[in-house]
């Protein structure tokens, strides 16, 4: 056994948590044998709000560092990796120290406020040589690996139309507007906190779809709502079309959406194909189930190469789900690896520049300041 990955964990909010406790369970309990995960430092704004986090989540563990600043975990020389749990409006100067300090880095989604931000990210890990990746946990559960893989065996056809949605009602009228949801200095409103989960389904199932050849949407729309209350999107709307191309012979359509007044519908996420159906319960961010259902469209009589008939599938494993993410970040340092094979740098720069498409057609400009490069 290799010895474990040692993880810098920055910020104790509630997203950090939930990742510390997936990746300290034993990793056999999701039948992973090659990696195995330690946290090694912890930094938040106090030394105090560090030792208070550690002794919540890791309480056996009186090895881990405790920290008042970011900059003290980068510095450490008993983290090879971090983990950026903070306001997606401070990713970028979080993820460029950590950058430069030498660290590898898995950011939490969205990577960054915009695309500007993740091009000049990526061209720093470049160049310090470092692993970097978005944390878009969803791609990496056994979920979405069985969906990816039922989908492109080619008994239900090609994609040709995918809904999905991913809203929560905030109970926007009474919550703070300095709320991150609601505050447009943190980058809030339904598109950059919910929207990576409809657009994570239409990459997986579209854009990664061998007949697409890795071709972007042709075309992108974009309508928001926004809300009297900060001027954040309340609700977004957003469609992706695949037309093909030279190189693409996909034809298909992504109609997907998010919303911070509403609570997410079932199923969650529709992907309809020339000759089926696959339906994925909700939460869209990790679901435990879907249906397949199979249209014997087209067939011979007798034929039995053709399935017909419903298959579901539903998935049991201890953890929320943070920790399949982390596994692929220890394996792909271990190999020499700068950049994941299943959620690259493409990836993340599809989503950002899709995110900045929409904000424009939606006329959601950050306030001053908010975005650090443009």
């Amino acid at each position: 056994m290799t010895a474990p990955f040692r993880w810098g964990i920055i910020s104790t909010g509630y997203i950090a948590g939930c990742f510390i406790k997936d990746i300290l369970l034993d990793p056999k309990t999701r039948g992973v044998q090659d990696v195995t995960h330690k946290v090694t430092a912890v930094g938040s704004r106090t030394v105090a709000s560090a030792q208070e986090f550690i002794k919540k989540h890791a309480p056996d563990d009186d090895s881990i560092n405790a920290y008042g600043t970011y900059q003290e975990v980068f510095n450490d020389s008993n983290v090879d990796a971090v983990y950026i749990g903070t306001p997606h409006t401070v990713h970028y100067e979080s993820a460029l120290a950590a950058i430069r300090s030498g660290k590898h880095v898995l950011c939490e989604k969205p990577v960054t406020t915009n695309a500007a931000e993740l091009r000049s990210l990526l061209a720093a890990a470049k160049e310090h040589n470092v692993f970097f990746m978005e944390a878009m946990w969803t791609r990496f559960q056994p979920l979405a690996l069985e969906v990816k893989r039922i989908a492109e065996e080619g008994s239900l056809g090609r994609p040709v139309v995918l809904h999905a949605d991913l809203s929560g009602d905030f109970d926007v009228q009474n919550i703070p507007t300095t709320h991150r949801i609601l505050d447009p200095q943190l980058g809030g409103g339904a598109l950059l906190d919910l929207g990576p989960y409809p657009l994570v389904w239409a990459i997986i199932a579209l854009y990664e779809n061998p007949a697409n050849n890795k071709a972007r949407p042709t075309t992108i729309t974009g309508n928001m709502l926004k809300t009297p209350l900060t001027g954040v999107d309340s609700s977004t709307v957003f469609t992706l079309s695949f037309t093909p191309t030279e190189t693409s012979s996909l034809a298909a359509q992504a109609i997907l959406s998010c919303s911070i007044t509403l609570n997410a519908p079932e199923p969650g996420v529709t992907i309809r194909f020339e000759r089926g159906t696959i339906t994925i319960n909700p939460p869209i961010y990790s679901p435990r189930s879907f249906k397949v259902t199979y249209l014997n469209k087209g067939a011979a009589v007798g034929d039995k190469t053709v399935t017909e008939g419903t298959l579901t599938r539903t998935f049991e494993y201890v953890g929320k789900g943070w920790h399949f993410q982390a596994d692929e970040v220890a394996r792909c340092v271990r190999d020499g690896k700068t950049e994941s094979e299943i959620w690259g740098h493409d990836k993340s720069l599809l989503e950002m520049d899709i995110f900045d498409e929409v904000r424009k057609q939606g006329g959601y400009i950050f306030p001053p300041g908010v975005e650090k490069v443009v």
